[in-house]
């Protein structure tokens, strides 16, 4: 499943018959043909075993053509609090703690940035632009508005989909916890009505948006048209604006980013003078009701005016 030295202990194929007629005795015998067969097998017979690909290693899951629409209904419970003094150790010859070997597992990804923060041992931006001309995901309209959102690239930053980092520590020797057969420490339902996300899934067709891990950063993002790779968003450290030791992955509401890390009482960049994005868009609002805004938000912007923008500009307007 994965190229020699890159390989380690871990799940790369479907459970056998076994593992699941403890719980889905009655779904297994339900007709010739059951319906559960099929989330393993392409064509459920006696003659035809084929099975879909694994959806471990995720990278390769991805590729094929079920794993590019599939979405898992797990979350992961990533502890950010236990872990970012280790991944803070990031400079070579830490020795042979724990902190070292996760330093480890990670550096091979990320030993050509500069380390501005640990947030980028497994954290990087996804699909940059660089240097490259098109700023686009997919092409613009020739005839798009100026104001118009149209996804660019370098918006969001990837997130650990394997569990090699994880179990560069978590290994079967170290008997560090959670063990790597102790799944649903870290695999969790997720809820059945999930947090509102600055989505717009026509949007996402009209622009031919079809990358799987762009769709799913995007179906839980707060603000839509916030982009990473912007120069003056990538110049700080992602401390600047997430308050890394209090996110919950389980909790979507911990991933917020509060409205002031925009601009931050009297910077300006966002907020704090009057002709600020912020300002002027209340100011607007509070004018029309029906006013939408689009300077951050794709969605959210035809909303009423929420508390945290009124306090937001309370608190920098000059007395």
């Amino acid at each position: 499943m994965r190229k020699e030295g890159e390989a380690f202990e871990d799940v790369t194929d479907y459970p056998v018959h076994a593992s699941c007629l403890n719980c889905h005795h009655e779904q297994f015998f339900a007709g010739a043909r059951p319906a559960i067969c099929t989330n393993c097998h392409t064509n459920p017979s006696p003659r035809d075993s084929t099975r879909h690909p694994f959806p471990n290693p995720r990278e390769i899951f991805d590729k094929s053509v079920k794993g590019q629409t599939s979405f898992s209904e797990f979350q992961i419970n990533f502890p950010h609090d236990k872990h970012i003094d280790l991944f803070g150790q990031s400079r070579p010859g830490l020795g042979t703690d724990v902190g070292a070997r996760t330093f480890r597992a990670s550096w091979r990804k990320s030993r050509d940035i500069q380390n501005k923060d640990s947030c980028s041992n497994c954290h990087q931006t996804y699909m940059p632009q660089g240097d490259a001309e098109d700023e686009f995901v997919t092409p613009p309209p020739k005839d798009l508005p100026e104001d118009a959102f149209w996804l660019k690239k370098g918006a969001f930053k990837t997130t650990p989909t394997s569990h090699e980092t994880c179990f560069a520590c978590h290994t079967a020797d170290s008997g560090l916890k959670p063990a790597q057969a102790d799944c649903a420490t870290c695999h969790q339902l997720r809820p059945s009505i999930e947090a509102r996300a600055d989505f717009d899934p026509r949007l996402a067709t009209t622009m031919g948006i079809k990358d799987k891990t762009l769709l799913e950063k995007w179906r839980r993002r707060e603000v839509g048209r916030f982009r990473h790779e912007w120069i003056s968003h990538a110049e700080l450290a992602c401390a600047a604006c997430h308050d890394v030791t209090k996110i919950n992955t389980l909790d979507e509401r911990t991933k917020k980013v509060p409205i002031l890390s925009c601009g931050g009482a009297g910077s300006g960049c966002h907020t704090g003078e009057p002709d600020s994005a912020l300002n002027e868009a209340v100011a607007k609002k509070k004018a029309e009701p029906n006013f939408v805004c689009t300077k951050c938000h794709v969605v959210f912007g035809r909303d009423p005016l929420p508390a945290s923008h009124l306090n937001a500009v309370q608190t920098t307007q000059p007395k």
